[in-house]
């Protein structure tokens, strides 16, 4: 067991055009599955429902951290948070950090969500494990994303 989750993954893309599908909160919802209620600023709670097929009645809530364009942007938030009723407000957050790099062939985008070990004993476990597994599965979505909508400029 650790603390941390991190992943990366080389997308054939500008840094600019990841940016923007990684802030414009449309696009971000687009990859991510989830419909956000308006856009990322740093400070803010971010607000909306997932639309990932099977989590359709939860709720997307997370805290904007950071912003620092083309670089970094990061959010706390309450991971695997999927019991109905359950109030999960008074457990620490985990953080989630992107950091984008410009290589030869485009941009490299590493996700890093840490704080598992400040999590409830019998949530930590399951918390880490789904989402290590999500996190997988998003960094797929944001290139598969970017294949397709690589000249989009919304």
């Amino acid at each position: 067991m650790t603390d941390r989750i991190e992943k990366t993954v080389e997308l054939k893309a500008p840094v600019a055009r990841v940016w923007k599908a990684l802030t414009d909160h449309n696009e971000f919802g687009a990859w991510f599955r989830v419909k956000l209620d308006g856009p990322f600023a740093p400070g803010a709670r971010s607000t909306g429902h997932i639309t990932y097929p099977g989590y359709e009645h939860l709720k997307w809530e997370a805290v904007v951290q950071k912003i620092e364009p083309e670089r970094l942007f990061s959010f706390t938030w309450h991971p695997y948070a999927v019991e109905p009723g359950t109030d999960y407000s008074k457990e620490i957050p985990t953080l989630v950090e992107f950091t984008l790099e410009k290589t030869t062939t485009g941009t490299r985008l590493r996700v890093v969500e840490s704080g598992f070990d400040k999590l409830p004993a019998h949530r930590r476990d399951t918390a880490f494990q789904r989402n290590g597994e999500g996190w997988t599965i998003q960094m797929q979505n944001i290139a598969q994303y970017l294949d397709t909508h690589l000249d989009q400029h919304a």
